[in-house]
């Protein structure tokens, strides 16, 4: 089941988000940045336990971003972050984004929804202030992807 994320559903994701983080395959979050973004997240639940979450945040009046896409490790080839994304897709149209990006090392998944790579260097400036707070900045190897809706 996919559902809006809450308060004690913290710890759990970013336990799932930091696993992928610690093998360089994601950003890692901290707790206070998931607090302060929760309203941005979804989860997938199996048996009052989650297993995956997205996160669909607003960047500006026509642009987000889909971000800490992660399902755990022995879940995953099962949907469910396919169930992630479209959820994330759902919330982008009722709030009228026009245009979604992604940054990621699995561009091959999103662009099985429609995603088109381009040069990070398209993408407007406002979405580097996460950036400078990354280890890998400047040097960042992610994928940009962007999508109209």
């Amino acid at each position: 089941m996919i559902r809006r994320a809450t308060i004690t559903d913290v710890k759990q994701i970013q336990r799932i988000i930091n696993f992928y983080a610690e093998r360089d395959e994601m950003l890692s979050r901290s707790l206070n940045e998931l607090y302060e973004n929760i309203r941005d997240f979804f989860v997938f639940t199996q048996g009052g336990k989650i297993i995956g979450c997205s996160a669909l945040h607003v960047c500006w009046e026509d642009l987000g971003e889909i971000k800490a896409l992660a399902v755990q490790g022995a879940r995953q080839r099962k949907g469910i972050g396919t169930k992630l994304v479209e959820a994330c897709l759902h919330e982008a149209r009722k709030l009228g984004i026009k245009k979604l990006f992604v940054l990621t090392y699995k561009p091959d998944f999103f662009k099985r929804f429609d995603f088109t790579e381009v040069d990070k260097m398209q993408l407007p400036h406002k979405i580097w202030t996460e950036c400078i707070k990354c280890v890998k900045f400047p040097d960042c190897d992610e994928v940009a992807l962007t999508r109209e809706i």
